[in-house]
């Protein structure tokens, strides 16, 4: 028996090389499934952002794991094997939140976590009795990701280890939060110091929506991990600046930067998306110091199109962002996800909502699928788009790189730190108007 495993692209434009930033990371989920298939199961693998994938392959299986902005892309690579005779199975967030879609496309969807359930997948493909669906559990059930599978595949020299699953806050435009129904599950411990040491690599990428989410949890693991001298990056929320602890931890095993969601430093914008509970946390600028302070940087992000969102919204989020010097910053803006509140809140109240506009002919990157309150949908994403260019204007990047310095990161991440907003600074424009599900092997018309 051989599976062929694909990770699809968003899209691109024609002519054009994929964008840069976004084929950086290892896929680690076709790690854990390959660590999971039997040894006497062949197995291939197609980065669809990096190489061409062979449609003519011998397959008895396709596996491909899907996202929102990758579903397009997916279910037109099904349909191409599928019009060979081999079945695919379709699993990940998206399919997770919209089976039934996804069962308009594949033979078979895996619902929630592989962990406990593809044996039987397995079993059911060698005697070629598929059932429609499969349920996982959110439970871990694996040890170490076998990443032999990515064999001449060129990724960034960083390892991505899974800590934990979910997170306990209710955000209402939250897909992880709508999959995990407010739970956070974290990974044994000695599971995860395992898998570091089995990666050989000094940089790690601790796959975790919200690794603060247990916070006794959380020092215990750190404490582990601080003997294996590793540097390590994640995401978190901010209640980790209200916590020395963990901050002092933090930085003592390794931590060199901390993704966290701002999302809005508008309190009505707060109460509206259920992350209200953050205002009580505390000063924004005090808060964010603090973590400066240990010599940990921040990629914060930001999220537009939320009802009380005005011009001056636009200004203050880019005034604070540059004012703390973060190490990278997203100005994204507002996208309903299949599955959460927010989804279900536009369906009611938008007339003009367009419900699967993932699968929508001509969309693309930039797109807003809603009216927002204050804002044409075009000038919502240019005001995005503005802001991202003064963000990531050369003085921008230098003045950033001075108190990165001044942090005393180290000579490695100072050279990402410089790469990736060169890319990030070319790539605000080159990223919108990319039509999604357009892939490397589609050719310009």
């Amino acid at each position: 028996m051989k599976i062929t495993f694909i990770l699809p692209a968003i899209g691109k434009k024609a002519g054009q090389q994929y964008i840069a930033t976004w084929k950086k990371m290892e896929p680690l989920t076709v790690a854990v499934l390959k660590a999971l298939t039997p040894p006497d199961i062949e197995t291939e693998f197609f980065d669809d952002r990096l190489e061409f994938i062979n449609y003519q392959t011998e397959a008895d299986l396709v596996a491909i794991p899907v996202e929102m902005y990758t579903a397009k892309r997916a279910y037109e690579i099904a349909g191409k094997f599928q019009n060979r005779g081999i079945p695919v199975i379709m699993g990940g967030y998206h399919v997770t939140l919209c089976p039934e879609e996804a069962l308009e496309y594949a033979d078979a969807v895996l619902i929630g976590n592989a962990d406990k359930i593809w044996a039987n997948v397995i079993a059911d493909a060698r005697q070629q009795k598929l059932k429609k669906r499969y349920v996982g559990e959110a439970v871990f059930g694996y040890t170490i990701p076998d990443r032999s599978i990515f064999i001449g595949k060129k990724y960034a020299p960083i390892a991505l280890v899974e800590t934990g699953r979910g997170c306990n806050h209710t955000c209402e435009f939250c897909a992880i939060t709508a999959c995990y129904k407010a739970s956070y599950y974290p990974r044994p411990i000695a599971e995860i110091i395992a898998d570091i040491k089995a990666t050989d690599q000094k940089y790690i990428f601790f796959v975790d929506d919200n690794i603060a989410a247990n916070p006794e949890y959380a020092i215990a693991l750190f404490k582990a991990v601080a003997p294996l001298k590793i540097k390590w990056t994640t995401q978190a929320t901010l209640t980790i600046a209200r916590n020395p602890d963990m901050l002092y931890w933090m930085k003592k095993s390794g931590c060199e930067v901390i993704l966290i969601g701002y999302e809005s430093l508008d309190r009505h914008n707060l109460v509206q998306m259920k992350k209200d509970w953050s205002i009580k946390l505390g000063e924004r600028d005090l808060l964010t110091r603090s973590i400066h302070d240990v010599g940990i940087n921040i990629y914060a992000t930001f999220v537009f199109g939320f009802d009380f969102d005005t011009a001056n919204t636009f200004k203050t989020a880019l005034s604070f962002a540059k004012r703390h010097k973060f190490f990278f910053t997203a100005f994204n803006h507002l996208l309903p996800f299949p599955g959460t509140k927010l989804h279900d809140r536009l369906l009611e109240e938008d007339e003009g909502y367009q419900d699967r506009w993932w699968l929508k002919e001509g969309y693309c990157y930039g797109d807003i699928p809603f009216a927002p309150k204050q804002f044409s949908a075009s000038q919502l994403s240019e005001e995005c788009a503005r802001i991202r260019r003064k963000f990531f204007t050369l003085a921008s990047i230098f003045q950033r790189s001075l108190a990165l310095l001044g942090r005393k990161t180290n000579l490695f991440l100072f050279a990402v730190f410089l790469l990736e907003n060169l890319n990030l600074r070319k790539e605000v424009d080159g990223k919108l108007g990319m039509p999604i599900g357009r892939g490397l092997d589609d050719k310009p018309k």
